[in-house]
Protein backbone atom coordinates (compact mmCIF):
# COMPACT_ATOMS: atom_id res chain seq x y z
CA UNK A 1 0.00 0.00 0.00
CA UNK A 2 1.11 3.54 -0.72
CA UNK A 3 2.16 5.63 2.11
CA UNK A 4 0.06 6.76 5.08
CA UNK A 5 0.22 10.46 5.49
CA UNK A 6 1.62 9.93 9.42
CA UNK A 7 4.78 8.37 7.43
CA UNK A 8 5.04 11.25 4.81
CA UNK A 9 4.93 14.20 7.88
CA UNK A 10 7.44 12.58 9.76
CA UNK A 11 10.35 14.66 10.06
CA UNK A 12 12.72 12.30 8.35
CA UNK A 13 15.64 14.76 7.27
CA UNK A 14 16.02 15.92 10.76
CA UNK A 15 19.71 15.82 12.40
CA UNK A 16 18.95 13.27 15.29
CA UNK A 17 22.37 15.61 16.93
CA UNK A 18 20.91 19.09 15.89
CA UNK A 19 20.44 21.48 19.21
CA UNK A 20 15.83 21.52 19.02
CA UNK A 21 14.57 24.60 20.02
CA UNK A 22 11.29 23.79 19.81
CA UNK A 23 9.37 20.69 19.43
CA UNK A 24 5.82 19.39 19.19
CA UNK A 25 5.17 16.21 20.10
CA UNK A 26 2.06 14.23 19.29
CA UNK A 27 0.33 17.33 19.89
CA UNK A 28 -3.44 17.44 18.88
CA UNK A 29 -6.00 20.68 19.57
CA UNK A 30 -9.87 20.19 19.21
CA UNK A 31 -12.63 22.53 19.35
CA UNK A 32 -15.34 19.90 20.38
CA UNK A 33 -15.39 16.94 17.88
CA UNK A 34 -13.69 19.27 15.31
CA UNK A 35 -9.91 18.63 15.76
CA UNK A 36 -8.00 21.87 14.08
CA UNK A 37 -4.49 19.88 14.85
CA UNK A 38 -4.36 16.47 14.39
CA UNK A 39 -1.42 14.53 16.11
CA UNK A 40 1.30 16.62 15.02
CA UNK A 41 4.73 16.20 15.93
CA UNK A 42 7.42 18.34 14.69
CA UNK A 43 11.46 19.58 15.56
CA UNK A 44 12.77 22.93 15.16
CA UNK A 45 16.15 23.51 15.27
CA UNK A 46 17.84 26.33 17.07
CA UNK A 47 18.63 29.07 14.64
CA UNK A 48 16.55 27.74 11.74
CA UNK A 49 13.61 29.53 9.63
CA UNK A 50 11.16 27.04 9.51
CA UNK A 51 7.75 27.56 7.71
CA UNK A 52 4.17 26.38 8.31
CA UNK A 53 2.61 26.69 4.69
CA UNK A 54 -0.95 25.07 3.62
CA UNK A 55 -4.48 26.29 2.40
CA UNK A 56 -6.92 27.99 4.96
CA UNK A 57 -8.37 25.93 7.32
CA UNK A 58 -5.50 23.38 7.39
CA UNK A 59 -4.12 24.32 11.20
CA UNK A 60 -0.98 26.08 10.55
CA UNK A 61 -1.91 29.09 12.38
CA UNK A 62 -3.64 27.06 15.14
CA UNK A 63 0.03 25.57 15.88
CA UNK A 64 1.39 28.40 15.97
CA UNK A 65 -1.12 29.78 18.46
CA UNK A 66 -0.06 26.08 20.55
CA UNK A 67 3.72 26.94 20.70
CA UNK A 68 3.13 30.56 21.72
CA UNK A 69 0.57 29.65 24.22
CA UNK A 70 -2.26 30.92 23.24
CA UNK A 71 -3.90 27.85 23.29
CA UNK A 72 -3.66 24.75 25.42
CA UNK A 73 -3.15 20.95 23.80
CA UNK A 74 -5.88 19.00 23.78
CA UNK A 75 -3.01 16.19 23.64
CA UNK A 76 0.21 16.04 23.05
CA UNK A 77 3.36 18.15 24.72
CA UNK A 78 4.82 21.36 23.65
CA UNK A 79 8.53 21.66 24.44
CA UNK A 80 10.82 24.76 24.25
CA UNK A 81 14.67 23.05 25.20
CA UNK A 82 13.59 19.86 25.52
CA UNK A 83 11.48 21.10 28.48
CA UNK A 84 7.50 20.94 28.27
CA UNK A 85 6.01 24.34 28.51
CA UNK A 86 2.23 23.26 29.62
CA UNK A 87 0.75 25.88 31.54
CA UNK A 88 3.29 28.26 31.10
CA UNK A 89 1.82 31.38 30.05
CA UNK A 90 2.55 33.58 26.37
CA UNK A 91 4.56 36.22 28.15
CA UNK A 92 6.89 33.75 29.99
CA UNK A 93 7.94 31.50 26.73
CA UNK A 94 10.54 33.96 26.18
CA UNK A 95 8.76 34.36 22.22
CA UNK A 96 8.64 37.37 19.90
CA UNK A 97 5.03 37.41 18.07
CA UNK A 98 4.52 39.41 14.74
CA UNK A 99 0.47 39.37 14.27
CA UNK A 100 -0.88 39.51 10.84
CA UNK A 101 -2.67 42.88 11.94
CA UNK A 102 0.81 44.30 13.12
CA UNK A 103 -1.25 46.10 16.36
CA UNK A 104 0.66 48.75 16.61
CA UNK A 105 0.05 50.88 19.43
CA UNK A 106 -1.22 54.03 17.77
CA UNK A 107 -0.95 56.41 20.91
CA UNK A 108 2.59 55.56 20.98
CA UNK A 109 5.67 56.90 18.80
CA UNK A 110 7.62 54.47 16.64
CA UNK A 111 10.28 54.31 18.92
CA UNK A 112 7.68 53.78 22.16
CA UNK A 113 6.25 50.72 20.32
CA UNK A 114 9.92 49.07 19.83
CA UNK A 115 10.21 49.78 23.23
CA UNK A 116 6.84 48.16 25.03
CA UNK A 117 8.18 44.71 25.29
CA UNK A 118 10.98 46.26 27.65
CA UNK A 119 8.39 47.47 30.54
CA UNK A 120 8.94 43.87 31.18
CA UNK A 121 12.36 42.46 30.44
CA UNK A 122 15.79 43.88 30.45
CA UNK A 123 16.93 44.70 27.66
CA UNK A 124 19.40 41.72 26.12
CA UNK A 125 23.27 42.00 26.50
CA UNK A 126 23.86 44.83 29.03
CA UNK A 127 22.65 47.52 26.49
CA UNK A 128 20.60 50.42 27.75
CA UNK A 129 16.99 50.71 27.03
CA UNK A 130 17.54 53.73 23.88
CA UNK A 131 20.58 51.54 22.65
CA UNK A 132 18.17 48.62 21.81
CA UNK A 133 15.42 50.84 20.48
CA UNK A 134 18.15 52.36 18.11
CA UNK A 135 20.05 48.87 17.25
CA UNK A 136 16.31 47.38 16.12
CA UNK A 137 15.32 50.72 14.13
CA UNK A 138 18.72 50.46 12.37
CA UNK A 139 18.09 46.39 12.00
CA UNK A 140 15.07 46.69 10.18
CA UNK A 141 16.39 49.97 8.25
CA UNK A 142 14.55 52.71 9.53
CA UNK A 143 16.77 54.40 11.68
CA UNK A 144 15.26 57.48 11.70
CA UNK A 145 11.36 56.81 12.46
CA UNK A 146 11.58 56.55 16.35
CA UNK A 147 9.96 59.90 17.05
CA UNK A 148 7.41 59.58 14.10
CA UNK A 149 3.32 58.18 14.35
CA UNK A 150 3.19 54.68 13.13
CA UNK A 151 0.07 55.77 10.86
CA UNK A 152 2.56 58.15 9.08
CA UNK A 153 4.49 54.77 7.96
CA UNK A 154 3.58 52.66 4.94
CA UNK A 155 2.20 49.05 5.57
CA UNK A 156 5.47 47.11 4.84
CA UNK A 157 6.87 49.44 7.05
CA UNK A 158 4.80 49.51 10.04
CA UNK A 159 5.34 45.14 9.46
CA UNK A 160 8.97 46.01 10.44
CA UNK A 161 8.44 47.73 13.32
CA UNK A 162 5.92 45.02 14.56
CA UNK A 163 9.02 42.47 14.19
CA UNK A 164 11.32 45.56 16.02
CA UNK A 165 9.03 45.14 18.55
CA UNK A 166 8.82 41.47 19.04
CA UNK A 167 12.78 41.16 19.15
CA UNK A 168 13.18 43.77 21.79
CA UNK A 169 13.33 42.02 24.54
CA UNK A 170 15.77 39.40 22.94
CA UNK A 171 13.12 36.14 22.36
CA UNK A 172 14.91 33.00 21.89
CA UNK A 173 12.07 32.25 19.24
CA UNK A 174 9.98 34.32 16.89
CA UNK A 175 6.68 33.30 15.22
CA UNK A 176 5.11 35.32 12.49
CA UNK A 177 1.60 34.70 11.44
CA UNK A 178 1.06 35.69 8.17
CA UNK A 179 2.69 38.70 8.43
CA UNK A 180 2.68 40.16 4.90
CA UNK A 181 -0.71 38.99 4.15
CA UNK A 182 -2.27 42.49 3.47
CA UNK A 183 0.40 43.63 1.33
CA UNK A 184 0.96 44.19 -2.44
CA UNK A 185 3.00 41.65 -4.42
CA UNK A 186 5.85 43.15 -5.44
CA UNK A 187 6.02 44.68 -1.43
CA UNK A 188 6.14 41.27 0.13
CA UNK A 189 8.80 40.48 -2.19
CA UNK A 190 11.28 43.04 -0.83
CA UNK A 191 9.99 42.40 2.51
CA UNK A 192 10.77 38.61 2.59
CA UNK A 193 14.21 38.83 2.04
CA UNK A 194 14.33 41.64 4.74
CA UNK A 195 12.76 39.23 6.94
CA UNK A 196 15.39 36.85 6.08
CA UNK A 197 18.22 38.79 6.57
CA UNK A 198 17.58 39.96 9.93
CA UNK A 199 16.48 36.06 11.34
CA UNK A 200 19.92 35.21 9.35
CA UNK A 201 22.02 38.14 11.14
CA UNK A 202 20.10 37.47 14.96
CA UNK A 203 20.26 33.91 14.46
CA UNK A 204 17.19 33.57 16.02
CA UNK A 205 15.02 30.30 15.69
CA UNK A 206 11.97 31.78 13.78
CA UNK A 207 8.40 29.80 12.52
CA UNK A 208 6.64 31.38 9.89
CA UNK A 209 2.92 31.12 9.05
CA UNK A 210 1.64 31.66 5.26
CA UNK A 211 -0.33 30.02 2.57
CA UNK A 212 2.10 31.57 -0.05
CA UNK A 213 4.00 28.58 -1.86
CA UNK A 214 6.64 30.90 -2.91
CA UNK A 215 6.84 32.73 -0.07
CA UNK A 216 7.44 29.56 2.00
CA UNK A 217 10.27 27.75 -0.74
CA UNK A 218 11.35 31.73 -1.12
CA UNK A 219 12.58 32.30 2.68
CA UNK A 220 12.78 28.40 4.96
CA UNK A 221 15.39 25.95 5.82
CA UNK A 222 12.61 23.60 5.72
CA UNK A 223 8.97 24.21 5.31
CA UNK A 224 5.63 21.70 6.60
CA UNK A 225 3.28 21.44 4.51
CA UNK A 226 0.12 21.42 6.27
CA UNK A 227 -3.24 19.40 4.92
CA UNK A 228 -6.18 19.13 8.06
CA UNK A 229 -4.22 19.89 10.44
CA UNK A 230 -1.51 17.55 9.95
CA UNK A 231 1.91 18.00 8.25
CA UNK A 232 2.15 16.23 4.85
CA UNK A 233 5.62 16.52 4.18
CA UNK A 234 8.49 18.28 6.46
CA UNK A 235 11.70 18.95 4.19
CA UNK A 236 13.86 21.78 3.06
CA UNK A 237 12.26 24.05 0.06
CA UNK A 238 13.97 22.19 -3.06
CA UNK A 239 13.28 18.56 -1.55
CA UNK A 240 9.11 19.61 -1.13
CA UNK A 241 9.21 20.90 -4.49
CA UNK A 242 11.31 18.39 -6.43
CA UNK A 243 10.21 14.74 -5.07
CA UNK A 244 6.21 15.61 -2.93
CA UNK A 245 5.40 13.08 -0.42
CA UNK A 246 1.81 13.14 -1.71
CA UNK A 247 -0.34 13.75 -4.01
CA UNK A 248 -1.57 17.15 -1.86
CA UNK A 249 2.15 18.39 -1.83
CA UNK A 250 2.38 17.82 -5.20
CA UNK A 251 -0.35 19.61 -6.13
CA UNK A 252 -0.14 22.75 -3.50
CA UNK A 253 3.20 23.52 -3.77
CA UNK A 254 3.46 25.00 -8.02
CA UNK A 255 2.34 23.96 -10.79
CA UNK A 256 2.40 20.41 -11.23
CA UNK A 257 0.90 17.42 -13.44
CA UNK A 258 -0.51 14.26 -11.62
CA UNK A 259 -0.41 10.82 -13.47
CA UNK A 260 -1.97 7.44 -12.30
CA UNK A 261 -1.50 4.19 -14.32
CA UNK A 262 -0.63 0.44 -13.83
CA UNK A 263 2.95 -0.98 -13.85
CA UNK A 264 3.09 -3.10 -17.39
CA UNK A 265 7.25 -3.28 -17.26
CA UNK A 266 9.43 -2.95 -14.33
CA UNK A 267 13.34 -3.24 -14.90
CA UNK A 268 16.03 -4.21 -12.53
CA UNK A 269 17.16 -0.47 -13.14
CA UNK A 270 14.21 0.79 -11.41
CA UNK A 271 12.90 2.25 -14.84
CA UNK A 272 8.67 1.71 -14.98
CA UNK A 273 6.36 1.33 -17.83
CA UNK A 274 2.79 2.96 -16.82
CA UNK A 275 -0.19 2.53 -18.63
CA UNK A 276 -1.68 6.25 -17.67
CA UNK A 277 -5.19 6.05 -17.00
CA UNK A 278 -7.27 8.80 -19.15
CA UNK A 279 -4.93 7.92 -22.29
CA UNK A 280 -3.68 4.77 -24.19
CA UNK A 281 0.05 6.31 -24.01
CA UNK A 282 2.22 4.03 -21.86
CA UNK A 283 5.18 6.12 -19.94
CA UNK A 284 8.38 5.61 -18.83
CA UNK A 285 9.41 6.88 -15.22
CA UNK A 286 12.70 6.33 -13.90
CA UNK A 287 12.47 5.82 -9.63
CA UNK A 288 14.15 5.26 -6.66
CA UNK A 289 12.17 4.86 -4.03
CA UNK A 290 15.34 4.69 -1.20
CA UNK A 291 15.31 3.65 1.90
CA UNK A 292 13.04 0.46 2.95
CA UNK A 293 10.58 1.29 0.24
CA UNK A 294 9.81 -1.30 -2.15
CA UNK A 295 10.19 -1.10 -5.82
CA UNK A 296 6.94 -1.21 -7.56
CA UNK A 297 6.46 -4.28 -9.55
CA UNK A 298 4.12 -5.59 -12.64
CA UNK A 299 0.66 -5.20 -11.66
CA UNK A 300 1.05 -2.12 -9.22
CA UNK A 301 -0.76 0.95 -9.22
CA UNK A 302 1.51 4.01 -9.25
CA UNK A 303 1.07 7.92 -9.08
CA UNK A 304 3.85 10.04 -10.44
CA UNK A 305 4.49 14.39 -11.21
CA UNK A 306 5.83 16.08 -13.87
CA UNK A 307 6.62 19.61 -13.09
CA UNK A 308 5.73 22.05 -15.87
CA UNK A 309 9.32 23.33 -17.02
CA UNK A 310 10.08 19.54 -17.21
CA UNK A 311 7.92 19.05 -20.31
CA UNK A 312 9.11 19.74 -23.40
CA UNK A 313 6.87 20.77 -26.08
CA UNK A 314 7.69 20.27 -30.09
CA UNK A 315 4.78 20.68 -32.94
CA UNK A 316 2.01 18.71 -33.62
CA UNK A 317 3.38 17.46 -37.21
CA UNK A 318 6.90 16.47 -34.87
CA UNK A 319 7.83 12.89 -34.88
CA UNK A 320 6.76 11.36 -31.76
CA UNK A 321 9.49 9.15 -29.82
CA UNK A 322 10.22 7.80 -25.76
CA UNK A 323 7.46 9.63 -23.71
CA UNK A 324 5.24 11.57 -26.03
CA UNK A 325 1.99 12.95 -25.70
CA UNK A 326 -0.35 14.47 -28.13
CA UNK A 327 -2.52 17.48 -26.71
CA UNK A 328 -3.71 20.40 -27.92
CA UNK A 329 -3.35 24.30 -26.69
CA UNK A 330 -6.49 25.48 -24.56
CA UNK A 331 -4.99 28.43 -23.17
CA UNK A 332 -1.82 30.32 -22.33
CA UNK A 333 -0.95 32.96 -19.98
CA UNK A 334 2.06 35.31 -20.57
CA UNK A 335 3.72 35.86 -17.44
CA UNK A 336 6.91 38.13 -18.63
CA UNK A 337 9.85 35.67 -18.92
CA UNK A 338 8.11 32.33 -19.74
CA UNK A 339 4.09 31.64 -20.63
CA UNK A 340 2.01 29.07 -18.49
CA UNK A 341 -0.11 27.13 -21.27
CA UNK A 342 -2.97 24.72 -20.11
CA UNK A 343 -2.98 22.25 -22.58
CA UNK A 344 -5.84 19.75 -23.60
CA UNK A 345 -5.08 15.87 -23.09
CA UNK A 346 -8.32 13.53 -23.57
CA UNK A 347 -10.60 14.53 -20.48
CA UNK A 348 -8.12 16.38 -18.34
CA UNK A 349 -5.58 19.20 -18.33
CA UNK A 350 -1.47 19.49 -18.68
CA UNK A 351 0.28 22.61 -17.64
CA UNK A 352 3.85 24.01 -19.17
CA UNK A 353 5.58 26.76 -19.28
CA UNK A 354 7.33 27.81 -22.48
CA UNK A 355 9.36 30.73 -23.55
CA UNK A 356 7.76 31.25 -27.44
CA UNK A 357 4.43 31.20 -27.62
CA UNK A 358 2.34 27.53 -29.22
CA UNK A 359 -0.88 26.79 -30.53
CA UNK A 360 -2.61 24.26 -32.10
CA UNK A 361 -2.18 20.80 -31.69
CA UNK A 362 1.32 20.07 -30.33
CA UNK A 363 3.31 16.90 -29.04
CA UNK A 364 4.66 16.52 -25.66
CA UNK A 365 7.40 14.97 -23.91
CA UNK A 366 9.66 14.33 -20.73
CA UNK A 367 12.27 12.52 -19.56
CA UNK A 368 11.62 9.30 -17.28
CA UNK A 369 13.96 10.68 -14.55
CA UNK A 370 11.85 13.82 -14.27
CA UNK A 371 9.07 12.07 -13.36
CA UNK A 372 8.67 11.84 -9.35
CA UNK A 373 7.08 8.92 -8.25
CA UNK A 374 4.34 9.86 -5.22
CA UNK A 375 2.82 6.45 -4.59
CA UNK A 376 2.43 3.06 -5.20
CA UNK A 377 -0.57 0.83 -4.96
CA UNK A 378 0.80 -2.90 -4.43
CA UNK A 379 -1.45 -5.86 -5.87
Amino acid sequence: MGSERGDAGTDAEDDPDAPVAVELDGVTKRYGDTAAVDDVSIRVREGEFFTLVGPSGCGKTTTLRLIAGFEEPTEGTVRFGGESVAGVPPEDRDVGVVFQSYALFPHMTVGENVAYGLNFAEPPEGVTRDERVAELLELVDLPDAADRDPESLSGGQQQRIAMARALAPGPDVLLLDEPMSALDARLRERLRAQVKRIQSELGITTIYVTHDQEEALAISDRVAVMNDGAPEQVAPPRTVYREPASQFVAAFVGDNNVFAGRVADATAEGELAVDVDGGDETLRVRTDRGGDAAAPSVGDRVTFCVRPEHLRVADGTAAVTGNALRATVASAEFLGETTRVTLDWGDRDLVVRVTDPIDGAVAVGFDPSDAHVIDVETR
